[in-house]
């Protein structure tokens, strides 16, 4: 794994709980703890890191990985404006993910084993979301389109009709997303 999904998490937790919180996540992992953005490192020491984080604020483990997703995509958009610009809505940013986004992460971090996207659009509104990882971390996915709604100003409801978690041999995200007031 790329060391700034790292440098997301250490960021994300010492924003939410504090510088000394990283430390102190890291000593109850049991890892080093010392990342570069452009490092890459064993997916065990993310794991070990999100089990540590588990019981120290108060979640599971899925629920600290969809939390990092949520609470990242407000860094990545002061981070990389130009992924957002000229989007006025959550549904046309995320259908940018495959075409765009993940060219440019590929560029900016070689070696990087980002998932594949495949979108459908049935329905007004719903954006059918196929999400395939070596990593399985759908939740990490539902968390970025969470935070994407929020970014722009929409509620979302998220179905997951498959899971690779439950044995599925993708998942299957149904999103349906509404402005707000």
């Amino acid at each position: 794994m790329k060391g700034v999904v790292f440098d997301l998490l250490n960021e994300v937790v010492s924003r939410r709980y504090g510088l000394l919180a990283w430390g102190e996540l890291i000593d109850a992992s049991g890892v080093d703890g010392t990342y570069t953005s452009l490092g890459n490192y064993p997916d065990e020491e993310f794991m070990s890191i999100v089990a540590a984080a588990a019981p120290m604020f108060g979640k599971s483990e899925t629920e600290v990985v969809r939390w990092l997703g949520r609470e990242a995509l407000p860094i990545f958009a002061e981070r990389y404006p130009m992924f957002f610009a000229g989007h006025s809505s959550a549904r046309t940013f995320l259908l940018t993910l495959e075409d765009i986004i993940h060219p440019e992460v590929r560029r900016l971090y070689p070696g990087a084993a980002v998932p594949s996207f495949r979108f459908e659009t049935p329905a007004s509104g719903v954006l059918v979301m196929s999400y395939s990882s070596q990593r399985q971390l759908c939740a990490f996915g539902e968390g970025l389109i969470e935070g994407a709604a929020e970014h722009f100003g929409e509620d979302v409801r998220i179905d997951q009709s498959s899971c690779t978690g439950r044995g599925d041999p993708e998942c299957v995200f149904e999103v349906t997303l509404t402005r707000q007031g």
